[in-house]
């Protein structure tokens, strides 16, 4: 059970334990080589397999990567239709792969308006590498910040009908528990490819206190030496949670 940041200290380290990944920037890629933007999302598949190798390689613990939002609909109908073959040929494809690797697969988001055999697929996944823990990775698709808070309240209210008449025994870690993601740590490195600086409704509660790295780079360019280089810069952050650098320190007078 996570929990939250706001509420206690966490320990830290050099390397981080938990990273959270908006892969941005596919179709700009896609464009800039007079590719349709639906070639840029299938090179991106190539940096999904290199940035879990890395993440183990290093350490991390965690690694969720935002696929598709649920404000993605809106895109148009074509590209909807390649990320979603997209999804079910990389299921179908790289699951001996993590397991292989020791990594579990989750899949976090509203799953509903998928087709029934990319949720077979999901379902298949997710319990082949149920009792993997090298990594765990997990995959935000149809996945709101928003929509998170939304379903944890409900789900909270429905298992502790209760809170309606004494809202105020009502906290923060009670809502936690009922996030999609409460299983895992806050993450510590939030990183967004692509140029654009914008948490765009992603983890919105979980990013709290997260350091927020941007870069320029284009997601299928995006490999081990970009990636380490976010993990350089958040070895150099001090982690404070509302403390002063003398009480991190400890030099902090009494």
């Amino acid at each position: 059970m996570a929990i939250s940041s706001t509420k206690t200290v966490p320990s830290t380290s050099a390397t981080p334990e938990h990273v959270a990944i908006i892969m941005d920037g596919n179709g700009r890629w896609a464009s800039q080589r007079f590719l349709p933007r639906t070639a840029g999302h299938a090179k991106g598949v190539q940096s999904v397999r290199r940035a879990v190798e890395t993440c183990g390689n290093a350490g991390v613990r965690y690694l969720t990567l935002f696929a598709f939002s649920s404000e993605n609909w809106r895109r148009p109908a074509d590209e909807v239709s390649l990320l979603m073959r997209l999804f079910v040929q990389a299921l179908e494809r790289e699951v001996s792969r993590l397991q292989e690797q020791g990594v579990r697969l989750r899949v976090v988001g509203d799953l509903s308006p998928f087709e029934p055999k990319l949720q077979e697929l999901i379902t298949q996944a997710q319990d082949s590498t149920a009792q993997n823990d090298a990594l765990h990775l997990t995959i935000a698709a149809n996945y709101g910040g928003r929509w998170d808070i939304l379903q944890a309240t409900r789900r909270m209210l429905a298992a502790h009908p209760e809170l309606v008449a004494n809202p105020e025994q009502l906290d923060e870690q009670l809502l936690s528990n009922h996030l999609s993601m409460a299983w895992a740590p806050e993450p510590d490195l939030f990183i967004r490819t692509g140029g654009e600086q914008r948490i765009s409704n992603f983890l919105i509660w979980q990013l709290a206190y997260t350091e927020l790295f941007f870069t320029d780079c284009y997601w299928p360019d995006f490999g081990e030496q970009e990636l380490r280089q976010a993990f350089d810069w958040y070895s150099t952050r001090e982690r404070r949670f509302g403390r002063t650098s003398a009480q991190v320190h400890g030099t902090a007078k009494t």
